[in-house]
């Protein structure tokens, strides 16, 4: 009985400390610099097959749209945490 105890015990904590380090990984400043060079390098390839002018310079607007709605996810999943919790 203690064993069968100590295992699922084990497994809540190896789950937590997963759980953990996906928390880290969605807050990390290493996961938005890899969204942002990966969005502003396939924004960059797509403006040369387009043969679109300037793809370097141009490219950057939409990288900086695409990153700030990102990191604005989090703001508005607050709010929608608060209005969920007041229904």
């Amino acid at each position: 009985m203690l064993s069968r105890i100590e295992k699922r015990l084990d497994v809540i904590e190896q789950r937590n400390r997963r759980v953990e380090l996906d928390k880290a990984w969605e807050t990390s400043l290493s996961r938005k610099l890899l969204i942002t060079l990966l969005t502003y390098f396939t924004v960059v390839l797509f403006f040369f097959v387009a043969e679109l002018p300037k793809p370097f310079v141009n490219s950057i607007v939409p990288t900086v749209g695409f990153v700030l709605s990102t990191l604005s996810l989090s703001y508005f999943r607050k709010l929608w945490g608060k209005y969920l919790v007041k229904k």
